[in-house]
């Protein structure tokens, strides 16, 4: 399924992000996860692409399939270009269409430092028109967005100018950065809307249920944090299960706040963690969809096109 429909079809759109092992001889466990975290019913599934961009290890294209044809659930196979040259994006393409994945989200990719790059591709809007170009409209093209800005733009605004780039390049669904600030969002989506972007934005939330886990998480995202979370981390700074639970409880307060504010779509970085993502499922299920709900509202809508 394309997944531009999904948000044609429903709202919110429920999604799970995972990531690959980093050892392919370890790939059974990412199938135990995908196994548990079915249980959340997910719209799709998107399978992050490796570190660096080295294809010879990837193993995105392999996951994203067997999650599509063993567990019945649509997948979103995602490709980075920072050290890739237009052969390598060709090859992964090739791989996409033999294992008939129909969606991919075009990113830049993190840069490791003091790595030398190939520098084929400087941004995501370039990957996403070679996608095109080679494609047509076999791929269905995802792209990232920014809640707080890119950490390399100059202001929000400027931010949002790119941002229409990659929708005129053949974006046509985003899904957010993690965020820890609901406001944030709001801003930055009245701010989209009235520069001319309509495309389904899914808010990007993760839970926060380790210390270990803020310091590289903020480091990575740019994310702001909130006076309710750093009261909550200092709070349960000496107390690990404490912080687990309220680290659950905040996401679960955003995803409900997000959703009566009518956001289009959810999407969960699980960091591989079925258990916490099971609990926060759990917590906003009553706010999601029901497959009937959405087959009663698909009938209304074909009787009404009559």
């Amino acid at each position: 399924m394309r997944i531009p429909d999904l948000y044609q079809e429903k709202k919110p759109v429920f999604s799970l992000e995972i990531f690959p092992p980093k050892r392919k001889s370890n790939l059974e466990s990412i199938y135990e996860t995908v196994a548990e975290l079915s249980q959340c019913s997910p719209d799709f599934i998107s399978v992050t692409y490796g570190a660096g961009g080295n294809i010879a290890d990837n193993s995105t294209c392999e996951i994203a399939s067997n999650i599509k044809h063993h567990y019945g659930i649509e997948t979103v196979a995602h490709l980075t270009c920072v050290n890739s040259t237009k052969a390598d994006v060709q090859e992964m393409i090739e791989r996409f269409r033999a294992a008939n994945i129909q969606n991919v989200m075009a990113l830049r990719g993190d840069i490791v430092p003091g790595e030398e790059l190939e520098r084929e591709f400087e941004h995501a809007n370039e990957l996403a028109v070679e996608i095109q170009r080679r494609c047509d409209d076999q791929l269905e093209i995802l792209g990232a967005c920014y809640p707080e800005g890119h950490y390399q733009s100059t202001s929000l605004e400027s931010d949002i100018q790119n941002l229409k780039y990659k929708i005129g390049a053949g974006v046509r669904v985003l899904i957010t950065q993690l965020f820890f600030d609901n406001n944030a969002f709001y801003e930055f989506l009245d701010m989209a809307r009235t520069a001319g972007i309509t495309v389904p934005v899914s808010a990007g939330i993760m839970p926060i249920v380790k210390a270990s886990q803020i310091e590289k998480t903020v480091q990575l995202s740019g994310a702001s944090l909130p006076h309710d979370f750093t009261a909550m981390i200092s709070r349960y700074e000496h107390d690990p299960e404490g912080l687990y639970e309220a680290g659950i409880d905040y996401a679960v307060g955003q995803i409900r706040d997000l959703i009566e504010h009518g956001v289009d779509g959810i999407h969960l970085y699980t960091m591989n963690d079925p258990q916490v993502a099971v609990r926060v499922y759990e917590a906003i299920q009553d706010l999601l969809p029901r497959e009937e709900d959405t087959q009663t509202n698909n009938r209304r809508e074909q009787k009404w096109d009559l």
